[in-house]
């Protein structure tokens, strides 16, 4: 019998595998797809946003050196003050240079950059590599048909295999099978349009603007790339699946969307998608858990997705590792609910959002107008660039201290030691920058003065680089948090 049993081998069952067995708990991923790195997965169609906090999260794991492809050595480049990400919101593009990173509250110098656009075929080949290293099996060739479960496990049969796990973990995706056949409840709203991702060539390249553009009925993308174009059309979600589009229709969309007599001249494929926003009510129902798309549905607009879902692995990782080896604290892997769930209703009123800006129609313009206005100033680019970089996201953790519940800022010791050099093991630390706290056992402790302290004295740091504490030098206050987490 395995640990836990992860259902879907796409970025986000991969890196929480990685996060499981790094803590030495026995995992199989199964996966439905025979072989990985189709079409859909690879330049240019493939391709996604990675935010701040993802890369953190890869950084603090010795990951991000691969994801990058460099050497290890090369990730000394710090460039404090400096956005070198991109964004939008509604189709509305952020400027860089309005964005002063040195005001963004308690962010530090980091190898990390800010964004990084990859294939997600090339980021699962990185966590796969990382996940047999640490012993996962992964499983192709086979859709999950049945879930059973008992009171201390769980039977998933793909195929003609059974798979008996303590824990199952659904990450398969915005029609997942676990979430059907586990029970969970599936709420939300219905669509307003049908987007559409297509490879096309087209006569005159030049009738369609580069990047994204807002018209009149819906908005067009154009990224220059291999042909790599998008559409939404306010149909309300007529078209999505429910016939092949063939290269008439996408033409004719095209056209209406965009207002030029543009001409399709070379189809490669095409696929469709709505900004339908679901979620479940309960992460957690019995042992079977959901992560992902698996857990929330909701438009692309805005880059939320992937990274929506590497969080909730990156948060579900260390608490259900803890859970099995039963070292947790009472009530830890509760917390995966209280903490996510609201991120996840954050990001489709997100993206609720954005629909309703790119809304066709006087009420959507007059909304684009405000946007427009708000993004051409230092603080709305800064709020918005926050928000999508997921560094500001913040969970409730208790404490009025600004920082607790953020992902922690990139500290970095006298000796030039990093944060991330003392979290690639998957534990958490207690950054004790006075030496007051030390002889405490429930954390693993680091002690020495910063580089930039941000005035704290110590702050300890959960395994999934959230910080659960931050202040001064006050030993009791310390160890009724470090308790909380740390067992």
């Amino acid at each position: 019998m395995y640990d836990v049993a992860i259902v879907g081998a796409g970025p986000v069952g991969l890196f929480l595998a990685c996060e499981l067995g790094l803590q030495g708990v026995s995992v199989v991923v199964i996966e439905r797809e025979a072989e990985p790195g189709s079409v859909w997965r690879t330049a240019p169609l493939g391709m996604r946003g990675l935010t701040a906090s993802s890369l953190a999260g890869f950084y603090r794991r010795g990951l991000l050196a691969d994801l990058l492809e460099v050497d290890d050595g090369s990730l000394v480049d710090d460039q404090p003050g400096e956005v070198r990400g991109f964004g939008h919101f509604a189709g509305i593009m952020i400027d860089p240079d309005a964005v002063d990173g040195a005001t963004l509250p308690y962010r530090l110098p980091t190898p990390a950059p800010e964004v990084l656009m990859t294939g997600l075929a090339h980021v699962e080949e990185v966590l796969t590599e990382r996940a047999v290293k640490y012993g996962v099996e992964i499983r192709r060739g086979a859709a999950v048909t049945d879930l059973t479960q008992y009171d201390e496990h769980v039977v998933v049969r793909a195929g003609d295999d059974e798979y008996a796990a303590r824990w199952v973990v659904g990450t398969d995706g915005g029609r997942s099978a676990v979430r059907r056949l586990a029970g969970f409840e599936f709420v939300g709203t219905d669509p307003l349009f049908t987007g559409y991702t297509m490879q096309i060539e087209v006569d005159d390249e030049a009738k369609l603007q580069p990047g994204f553009t807002v018209t009149p009925r819906g908005m067009y993308v154009s990224l220059r790339m291999a042909g790599h174009i998008g559409v939404l059309d306010f149909d309300g979600g007529a078209f999505d699946r429910t016939q092949e589009p063939t290269v008439e229709h996408l033409q004719e969309v095209l056209r209406r969307v965009s207002g030029t007599d543009v001409t399709i001249t070379e189809f490669g494929r095409a696929s469709t998608y709505t900004d339908r926003a679901m979620q479940v009510t309960n992460y957690r129902n019995g042992r079977v858990l959901l992560a992902g798309d698996a857990a929330h549905i909701h438009s692309p607009l805005g880059g939320q997705g992937l990274n929506t879902g590497l969080g909730d692995a990156m948060n579900l990782g260390w608490k259900l590792a803890a859970t099995i080896q039963g070292n947790a604290p009472d009530g830890l892997l509760d917390t995966y609910q209280s903490e996510r769930h609201p991120i996840g209703e954050w990001v489709l009123d997100w993206t609720r959002a954005q629909v309703t800006v790119l809304k066709p129609g006087p009420h959507g313009r007059a909304l684009q107008g405000v946007m427009r206005d708000l993004l051409g100033t230092p603080d709305g680019a800064a709020y918005v660039y926050g928000k999508i970089s997921g560094m500001q996201n913040r969970y409730d953790l208790g404490s009025e201290h600004p920082l607790v519940g953020r992902v922690a800022p990139e500290f970095r010791l006298e000796d030039g030691t990093r944060l991330a050099d003392l979290m690639a093991d998957g534990r958490g630390v207690l950054l004790d920058f006075t030496g007051e706290l030390e002889g405490f056992t429930g954390a693993p402790y680091a002690a020495g003065r910063a580089r930039d302290d941000l005035g704290l004295a110590a702050v300890l740091v959960r395994p999934d680089g959230v910080v659960a504490w931050a202040g001064d030098a006050d030993r009791n206050a310390f160890e009724q948090a470090a308790n909380r987490w740390f067992a």
